[in-house]
């Protein structure tokens, strides 16, 4: 062991992991996190948002520890795990004399200091994609079997845990399209995708709603200089903080010889060409870009390790970035530490104040997949999110979480609400209000098409069709039908009730997988920006659904 690893790294190593433990421990969960927990109560091939890592990680670690540190504690053993490989993978004969300067340059990026502790898909992205480097440069050496076996494996695992991983593996595969020729490259390709197949088989079976939603639902909106690219370069610097400036050199100037080398800079470069193109159609988040630390790391190690000025400064900043970080840690525990009311303070309170007064009865978020796992994580109760059209679908969406709040007595919140039978506050200062259903009946699996629409003409009918996946039959009076209108950018401009009448033999039930044709008149659109239309269902007098499949117009 010592001979890969000196002693002061490995007590370094010790430190930051007991640390991250009891980090991970006394900070209340991210939104994120609990919704990726609630991921984790079903374990599945796949999910609305993600790949499925993230939630067997929260399962395996909640076999181990309950609470905060159940759901983060494989997040903890991954950061080790990603600072010994990246240890492993600087090959220079001087790292041995500046252990402290490694751990300062990879604590002082500030998103892997934060996945030390945090669990969202891209702390298993930041350990698989070190992984896959370390099998990339064995293959390399040692072509064979084992290594196409061990690398096809690690493709896969890098891309169970987050879709971006597959820029990682294009990049490499750029970077030396030899093995594009290479028989055991195939065949680490072959491992790959035989690992990834129930996911594959998962994506069919939901029709791929995860490449749909993430390619061609989610919405966006007109381009802004100030916070697409803009706001790109600064998540950026943002990234590695107050070394930006001589990590980027370090990065750029890095010149070593070796297909290992390239295929780094392929991905550090790869990536950030990636996203700043990605920026001039849509706004970029922080933690896209963030495989471009592994390459980092171990590229701007090795330049460090030959340039002492470069060191120098690396070192003197780092530093300072890691004391900001510290202070921000204890914040995230210690409320008034931190500068802003944060998304881990104030959730056990918020959540005890609404159970204070509803007891143990499920509640339904409207347009809350952040709130509505978060609220079940800390009361224990049944809850789930309702979504409308003025927001988007989730895992809510897909899974079977309708079924155990339909038919019941159910406390219904939302910031919108004319009336209330009680009313909380979050940490943030937002009121919400909760109204009591009795039962509360919701059908929005329900699913609608548009068949014709050639025409715009108001006096031609159109013809819609409904499908009905529920094992029941739905009542057609409980549905009213609206038309949404939608811009270019997939954000709704308004909803417009529509009369729709059955186009075939009236029934008064949907029957279970069935499909039932409706027709209405096109009404005169208001506005001129109207791109796209589908019809869209409220049931029991709900707010409308989403339940359309967009159709673009002339």
């Amino acid at each position: 062991m010592k001979q890969k690893f000196p002693g002061l790294f490995l007590y370094f190593l010790l430190a930051i992991f007991i640390l991250n433990l009891l980090q991970a421990n006394f900070t209340q969960l991210l939104f994120d996190e609990a919704y990726y927990w609630y991921y984790a109560k079903d374990l599945a091939w796949g999910y609305f948002d993600h790949p499925p890592m993230v939630a067997w990680l929260i399962a395996l670690g909640s076999v181990f520890f309950e609470g905060e540190l159940g759901i983060r504690f494989l997040s903890c053993v991954l950061s080790i795990g990603t600072m010994s490989i990246i240890w492993v993978l600087v090959d220079h004969p001087k790292k041995r004399d500046y252990v402290s300067h490694f751990f300062v340059l990879i604590l002082s990026m500030t998103l892997v200091h934060a996945y030390g502790f945090l669990m969202l898909p891209d702390t298993p992205l930041l350990f698989f994609t070190a992984l896959f480097f370390l099998a990339y440069s064995y293959f390399l050496k040692n072509p064979g079997f084992l290594a196409a076996l061990f690398l096809g494996i690690v493709m896969a695992a890098l891309m169970y845990s987050k879709y971006h991983a597959f820029l990682v593996i294009f990049f490499v595969l750029l970077s030396n399209l030899r093995l594009l020729s290479n028989p055991y490259a195939w065949m680490a390709v072959a491992v790959s995708l035989l690992c990834y197949g129930p996911h594959f088989y998962w994506l069919y079976e939901h029709d791929f709603v995860s490449v749909n939603y993430h390619l061609f639902e989610r919405p966006n909106r007109p381009y802004e200089f100030f916070d697409f690219t803009l706001g790109y370069i600064i998540n950026l610097i943002a990234i590695f903080g107050l070394t930006f400036y001589w990590i980027y050199q370090a990065l750029f100037k890095n010149n070593d010889d070796g297909l290992f080398p390239r295929a780094l800079r392929f991905v550090a470069y790869g990536v950030l060409i990636f996203f700043l193109v990605s920026s001039f159609q849509r706004r970029v988040q922080t933690q896209w870009i963030i495989v471009i630390c592994i390459p980092a790391a171990v590229l701007v190690y090795n330049y460090m390790l030959n340039h002492g000025q470069t060191r120098k400064w690396i070192f003197r900043m780092g530093l300072l970035n890691i004391l900001i970080l510290f202070f921000l840690r204890v914040g995230l525990v210690y409320e008034p530490l931190f500068p802003v009311v944060f998304e881990t303070h104030g959730n056990k309170t918020w959540t005890k104040e609404i159970t204070s007064q509803v007891g143990d009865i499920p509640v339904v978020f409207e347009n809350s997949y952040r709130m509505s796992p978060m609220f079940s994580f800390y009361s224990g109760n049944i809850s789930f999110s309702l979504n409308n059209v003025w927001y988007r679908e989730n895992q809510y969406s897909i899974d079977k979480t309708e079924e155990t709040v339909r038919g019941k007595r159910v406390l219904y919140v939302s910031k919108y609400l004319p009336d209330r039978d009680i009313s909380f506050t979050m940490p943030d200062s937002t009121l919400f209000y909760g109204v009591y259903k009795d039962p509360f009946i919701s059908y929005r699996k329900l699913r609608t098409e548009i068949i014709n629409i050639s025409s715009m003409d108001t006096e031609i009918p159109v013809i819609f069709d409904l499908y009905n996946p529920y094992p029941f039959a739905v009542p057609n009076d409980e549905l009213e039908f609206g038309l949404a209108l939608l811009d270019s950018y997939k954000q709704l401009i308004e909803v417009i009730p529509i009369k729709a009448e059955p186009s075939e033999d009236y029934s008064p039930l949907i029957a279970s997988e069935a499909h039932r044709k409706f027709q209405f008149l096109m009404p005169e659109l208001p506005i001129e920006e109207v791109a796209y239309v589908k019809i869209v269902i409220s049931e029991n007098g709900l707010r409308w659904g989403l339940n359309g499949i967009k159709t673009e117009i002339d």
